[in-house]
C-alpha cells in the first residue's frame, strides 16, 4: 500500500480454514501452523480489500467524473486499507528495502480518481511537476481530460496494471484494449472495428529508497515503450521496438526548466 492510494499484491492470499475461539488463532496451509489473532486480522482485512477491489473493478467502478454511484463502497475500501496499515504497523510490516520490493506486483485497488493506470511514474511525475509549480489543480484537470479522451464511448479498456522492480529499475505496465466493443446499438450485433491493443510500459530508474517508518521510493522516468499482450492483436511488430525518450524530451520543454521527470512513492505497508 502506498500513500498515493494504491494497493498492490505480490503473493496469493492465504485462505484461513477456521478461527479457534479458545486460542484465537487461525490455521493456514501457507504458514504451516497457527497465527496469532493480529495475523488473522491482517488476513481478514486483506480478503476484505480484495473483495471490495473486485466489486469496484480495482477502483475504476467509482468515477467522480460521471457520478457518485459506489461512493460509499469506495469509502469502505479506503477505510479497510487504512485499517490494514494500522494493524500492520504494530507488527513491523512497514520495513522495506529494494531487495524486499524486488519482483512483480499487480494492482488490486486504487482510490485515485481518473484512471487506475495513474500508478505509472509517468503520470506521477506530471502530478509532481504541477504540484512543484504550485498549481496542483492543473494536474487534476490534465488527468480528467486524459480520461475523457481515452475512455469515452468505451473506445479503450484498461486491463492488467502491474509493476516490476528489478536491476535498479521500476517497470510500470498497464494493458489497454482498443475497440473492445464496437457495434451499432439495437441495429447491429456484429463488430464494426477490430479489437487491438498492447501493454504500455514506463521504465524508471530507482534513485534511492529512503529509510524510516514510511520508506519512500524516489524514481526518475527514463522512457516509455510497448509490448504485446498474449492473445490480443497489436498494431504490428514495428511498434514493440519503439522507445519514447521521455527523460530527454521532458528536459527540453521550457516549462520544465531542464528538470528531470521525477516522482516519489511513499510505502505505508509491506509484508
Amino acid at each position: 500500500a502506498t500513500a498515493a492510494g494504491l494497493v498492490v499484491e505480490r503473493t496469493v492470499l492465504p485462505r484461513p480454514r477456521g478461527l479457534s475461539r479458545r486460542e484465537a488463532t487461525v490455521d493456514t496451509v501457507a504458514f504451516g501452523g497457527s497465527l496469532a489473532t493480529s495475523e488473522a486480522a491482517l488476513i481478514a482485512k486483506k480478503a476484505e480489500i480484495l473483495q471490495l477491489g473486485a466489486t469496484l473493478d480495482r477502483g475504476q467502478g467509482y468515477n467522480p467524473t460521471s457520478g457518485e454511484q459506489y461512493a460509499p463502497r469506495m469509502a469502505r475500501a479506503v477505510e479497510a486499507v487504512e485499517s490494514l496499515v494500522e494493524l500492520g504497523s504494530g507488527l513491523g510490516k512497514d520495513r522495506a528495502s529494494v531487495e524486499r520490493l524486488r519482483g512483480e506486483w499487480e494492482l488490486v485497488f486504487s482510490s485515485v480518481p481518473h484512471g487506475i493506470f495513474r500508478s505509472s511514474p509517468f503520470f506521477l511525475a506530471i502530478d509532481a511537476a504541477y504540484r512543484g509549480a504550485g498549481v496542483p489543480e492543473k494536474a487534476e484537470l490534465f488527468f480528467k481530460l486524459h480520461e475523457l479522451q481515452t475512455c469515452s464511448w468505451g473506445v479503450s479498456k484498461i486491463g492488467r496494471v502491474g509493476q516490476t522492480i528489478e536491476d535498479g529499475m521500476l517497470l510500470s505496465e498497464f494493458d489497454t484494449q482498443i475497440f473492445a466493443l464496437t457495434v451499432i446499438p439495437i441495429l447491429g450485433w456484429f463488430k464494426l472495428l477490430p479489437t487491438f491493443g498492447g501493454c504500455v510500459v514506463t521504465a524508471s530508474k530507482i534513485l534511492e529508497l529512503t529509510d524510516g517508518p514510511k520508506p519512500t521510493l524516489h524514481l526518475e522516468v527514463e522512457y516509455t515503450t510497448a509490448k504485446p499482450v498474449p492473445g490480443l492483436a497489436g498494431l504490428g511488430e514495428w511498434i514493440w521496438n519503439v522507445k519514447v525518450p521521455v527523460n530527454a524530451v521532458w528536459k527540453l520543454l521550457p516549462w520544465n526548466k531542464g528538470n528531470a521527470p521525477t516522482c516519489a512513492l511513499t510505502l505505508v505497508y509491506l509484508d
